[in-house]
């Protein structure tokens, strides 16, 4: 067998596509088998561009003229399946004339493979996406229960150790008749309402670097000193106390419903953490709740009472006075005075 029978053997038996044309017309010369079975036999006289549709003929001319190499994707439909192949077209010289060799190769799989890649990377980058923004939502969820600090350490150690808090600031408050006013109003626009009032409630004590540590129906308790000492913190309380009066005077003057609040303030320790296993929720006990609690029962309606060891930290800032001692349930007997703002105080008195 000579050597140019056994180059186009193998030329054959390989599985890469290979076409030989002139160059001068873009005629057959040769193709082997995968060449055909996958374009087509050529008809005797028929031009490479029109086996092969799609092919720039500009660049075929640089091939042609220049030497340079053209390497180009063509895709074909001969049944249903759409095929992918990889075409490098190059300029030879032989013998007698100048001429064109084409190779093909099949890369459809690969591009079927790229494709899933690229559509698995996507549903992962989608995936990490919402998982992200369903770790924000959860974030956001677990700091309106718990204070930030307190939060860095769940997430960290899966654990909340409680915390005695020696020198911290309660204010509670309560509305007045809220059972009426909640049985007699359509629970939608309770439950507004009281979204509203406690949003505001929420940016005061946020302004005056307390925490809101609960709501319980219409009840509202927010702390200062904790989880992060604050020297402050009686006059902390009562700034906010005073705003939350004042937010609800205002309200009432253009709203429908009518709010009247009454507020108590403790201080002294208490103890902060986690409660629950599957329900979490971050709660503050003690002396100092205790006493906010107790003592918002015996102020009237849009007023404030602290009790009497508080005077001396409000005095500077605000108008106190006396309101004599009272025995309340679990603290014994407390002196308690009425807080108000000395905004407030010297209005009441330009009116009278």
């Amino acid at each position: 067998m000579s050597i140019s029978a056994i180059n186009e053997n193998l030329l054959r038996a390989i599985g890469v596509g290979v076409a030989v044309v002139r160059a001068s017309d873009l005629s057959f010369i040769f193709h082997n088998e995968p060449f055909a079975e996958w374009f087509g036999t050529p008809q005797d006289g028929a031009s490479l561009t029109s086996v092969l549709e799609g092919l720039d003929e500009t660049e075929l001319d640089r091939v042609r003229n220049e030497g340079v190499k053209y390497s180009v994707e063509l895709q074909i439909k001969p049944k249903r399946r759409t095929l992918v192949f990889a075409l490098n077209i190059s300029a030879a010289n032989s013998l007698d004339e100048k001429i064109m060799v084409i190779e093909c190769q099949n890369i459809t799989r690969i591009r079927e493979l790229e494709s899933m890649i690229d559509s698995y990377s996507t549903m992962v980058e989608r995936n990490t996406r919402e998982l992200e923004r369903e770790k924000e939502r959860v974030e956001r969820l677990l700091l309106n229960l718990m204070p930030r600090s307190v939060y860095e350490e769940f997430k960290t150690f899966g654990v909340v150790t409680p915390q005695l808090y020696e020198n911290v600031s309660v204010v509670m408050l309560d509305f007045v008749d809220f059972t009426d006013f909640a049985a007699r109003t359509d629970p939608t626009i309770t439950l507004s309402e009281l979204n509203d009032i406690f949003t505001a409630f929420d940016r005061i004590v946020e302004q005056f670097g307390c925490e809101r540590i609960k709501t319980i129906g219409d009840a509202y308790l927010a702390v200062a000193g904790m989880p992060d000492p604050t020297p402050d913190h009686a006059t902390a309380v009562a700034h906010c106390a005073t705003r939350f009066l004042r937010y609800l005077e205002r309200r009432n003057e253009s709203h429908p419903h009518k709010w009247q609040a009454r507020i108590g303030l403790g201080t002294g320790a208490a103890v902060g953490s986690v409660v629950g296993i599957q329900k979490y929720v971050y709660d503050v006990f003690g002396p100092a709740v205790n006493m906010a609690s107790r003592l918002q029962v015996f102020a009237n309606p849009m007023k404030i009472v602290a009790p009497e060891e508080m005077k001396y930290a409000l005095i500077d800032e605000f108008q106190v006075s006396d309101l004599g001692p009272e025995d309340i349930k679990g603290l014994g007997e407390v002196s308690l005075v009425n807080v108000s703002s000395a905004l407030r105080a010297s209005k009441s008195k330009s009116w009278t």
